[in-house]
């Protein structure tokens, strides 16, 4: 619905930094509905500080089309840097642990009361992580994102985020929960270790379908523990994955530990990064 601009800001005294701007697409200007989208996720964004999530600077209107003045991460988006294939599986697990501690900040919201936003993400997956050149994990696109303090503009038979890693009460078009950002994260895992996603069939509609199932997936190829892990955020009902984001990521953090992975972050996630990109 959208496209993003690479800008710059100028400002006092010669002042000039690199921006991103996101605006609708211009067959969409005037659509009220879709810029109540691309507001409300300025206005959520506006609020959440973290540095695994990308900053909102400024929403705008200039001769009548919207736009978010954005933090730009200078750096491939995760889908891009995946396309040459599998990550070593240390930087997987840092980049998992990485999303699951923004994630754990997001469900965890609260608005200037104190009161809990109930943010679900909705569209976790590797397109929406954006990896910069300095070796930063960002979450990015809160335009589907739902939270209880605002309106659901969900269109009629409309279900928003990439179907491919959606959950199985996404699929359904039941209420999400922040467990349903866990199964997007574990599928974008799965991908990140495997090269593959776990329900890919051969068309939209047999992958919809292979998610509702949610047959355990094929983890075979991964050690126990880290499989283990993957099944429990890949079960079909959102009670039988991990109580949190917060308990996903010290699953992960202990499994690194016992199996005596090298001690990665963002000096080696920007060396592979940098080769990707060469």
């Amino acid at each position: 619905m959208a496209e993003v601009w690479l800008a710059t800001a100028f400002g006092a005294s010669g002042f000039e930094k690199r921006i991103a701007l996101k605006t609708l697409r211009p067959e969409h200007h005037g659509d009220a509905a879709l810029e109540r989208i691309l507001i409300d996720e300025a206005r959520l964004l506006a609020g959440l500080a973290h540095r695994n999530l990308v900053e909102v600077h400024d929403l705008g209107l200039d001769d009548g089309v919207y736009w978010v003045r954005l933090e730009y991460v200078d750096g491939p988006d995760l889908a891009s840097a995946l396309a040459a294939g599998p990550m070593p599986e240390p930087l997987a697990l840092f980049v998992a642990e990485e999303l699951a501690v923004a994630l754990a900040f997001v469900h965890s919201a609260t608005d200037a009361e104190g009161r809990p936003l109930g943010l679900v993400h909705r569209d976790v997956s590797p397109a929406n992580v954006l990896v910069s050149r300095a070796g930063e994990v960002k979450l990015a696109d809160f335009g589907v994102a739902k939270a209880t303090a605002l309106a659901d503009v969900t269109r009629a038979n409309v279900r928003k985020g990439k179907y491919a890693y959606m959950s199985p009460e996404q699929i359904a078009g039941d209420p999400l929960t922040p467990a349903s950002d866990q199964f997007g994260l574990g599928v974008t895992l799965y991908e990140m270790l495997l090269g593959r996603r776990p329900f890919d069939g051969a068309t939209p509609h047999e992958t919809m379908e292979k998610i509702r199932a949610a047959e355990p997936p094929d983890v075979s190829a991964l050690d126990e523990d880290l499989g283990g892990i993957l099944r429990r955020c890949l079960r079909k009902l959102a009670a039988d994955r991990f109580a949190g984001a917060g308990d996903l990521r010290r699953a992960l953090a202990a499994a690194r530990q016992r199996r005596s992975l090298p001690v990665i972050g963002t000096p080696e996630l920007a060396a592979w990064i940098a080769g990707v990109r060469s």
